[in-house]
C-alpha cells in the first residue's frame, strides 16, 4: 500500500493519504487543506474517513469536501459532532462538515480496489473508529491499521476528556490486540509502529 504521510497543524496530527488504485482517499485531513491538496496531486480524492470528531483530526474536512467532491465518511455516533449538532466543547474549534456516509463496527468500505474494515474503537470519543486493511493479490505487503487516537506507538489515547471512557478503551485495545502481528499501525500522532511491538502491554488488557 502507497501512503504518504504528512505532519500537520500545531499537535503533529498525523496525516494519511493513501493510493487506492482510482485516484487517493485521505484520514484524518487536520488543518491546512491548501498542504494537503499539494500532496496529493493530480490524483482524484475519493473519500475522506474520518476516525474521530475531534477538531485536529476534522480540521480541513469540509474545505477538502468542498474543494474535490469526495464522500465524508465516519461512524453514526461521531457524526453529530463533526457537523455541529453536537460538541466536544473546546475541542471544537473548525468548520462543521456534512457527512456523506456513516459506518458501523463490521462495515467494509471499499474505496477504490482497497478495502477498509470498520473497527469500533470507544474510549476516547464515543464513536472512534479504526480502519483496517489486508494485502491481497494485487496489492501485497503488510496489514495496516489507521488507529485514530486509540492506539500510540507504547500507549493508548487520552480517556480524561469528558467523553471518554477507561473501560471502553480498554475493550478497544483488546480487540486491536487480535490483528495480525505483523500489522502497521499507523496513528494519530507520534511515530508508526507495529501490533507486535505493543503486544506485550496490549495483552494486559485482555485481562
Amino acid at each position: 500500500m502507497s501512503v504518504t504521510r504528512l505532519v500537520m497543524g500545531m499537535i503533529d496530527n498525523n496525516v494519511y493519504i493513501v493510493d487506492d488504485g482510482e485516484g487517493c482517499f485521505i484520514v484524518d485531513p487536520t488543518c491546512d487543506p491548501d498542504t494537503i491538496m499539494e500532496a496529493v496531486g493530480d490524483r482524484k480524492v475519493n473519500a475522506i474517513v474520518l476516525t474521530h470528531g475531534h477538531w485536529d483530526h476534522v480540521g480541513a474536512a469540509h474545505a477538502l469536501r468542498e474543494a474535490t467532491g469526495a464522500e465524508v465518511i465516519c461512524s453514526a455516533i461521531e457524526e453529530p459532532y463533526i457537523n455541529g449538532e453536537k460538541s466536544f466543547d473546546e475541542y471544537t474549534r473548525c468548520d462543521p462538515c456534512s457527512i456523506d456516509r456513516t459506518v458501523a463496527d463490521g462495515d467494509v468500505l471499499e474505496i477504490g480496489d482497497v478495502q477498509l474494515k470498520v473497527i469500533a474503537t470507544p474510549g476516547h470519543t464515543p464513536g472512534g473508529i479504526c480502519l483496517y486493511t489486508a494485502p491481497t493479490k494485487d496489492r501485497p505487503g503488510y496489514p495496516v491499521v489507521f488507529s485514530g487516537d486509540t492506539l500510540f506507538a507504547g500507549t493508548h489515547g487520552r480517556v480524561d476528556f469528558e467523553e471518554g471512557n477507561i473501560d471502553d478503551m480498554r475493550e478497544s485495545l483488546v480487540k486491536l490486540s487480535y490483528l495480525p502481528p505483523e500489522t502497521v499501525v499507523m496513528p494519530g500522532h507520534n511515530g508508526l509502529t507495529a501490533i507486535a511491538r505493543e503486544l506485550g502491554w496490549l495483552k494486559i488488557c485482555r485481562l
